[in-house]
């Protein structure tokens, strides 16, 4: 078996490249194909992000077991502005003023 990966990324091809030039392996899934790809990164690699728009495609349940699963770290990328669903702590300063 060989070893994992430190990062890999599920999304579109465009933002792939730039984790692909940081050392990243990269999956570009076609529609209908994201749990399939996260099911392969999760394999590859010790840490992997999704894009917003691939998290999205993945059956829900798939993907909150992948969220909650200790290994390997599963976080989905925010885009643009946009503020992490997951971190809930981020999202009250910013509704409080105290970022941005």
């Amino acid at each position: 078996m060989s070893a994992r990966v430190p990062l890999a990324y599920v999304g579109n091809a465009v933002d792939a490249a730039g984790f692909r030039l940081a050392g990243a392996r990269v999956f570009t899934p076609l529609a209908g194909e994201e749990g399939a790809a996260l099911a392969q990164a999760r394999g590859a690699a010790q840490v992997v992000l999704l894009s917003r728009e691939a998290a999205a495609a993945v059956p829900r349940a798939e993907l909150e077991k992948a969220l909650a699963a200790l290994q390997p770290l599963v976080a989905i990328v925010p885009e643009g502005d946009e503020l992490s669903p997951l971190d809930p702590a981020e999202r009250v300063r910013a509704q409080l003023g105290l970022e941005r």
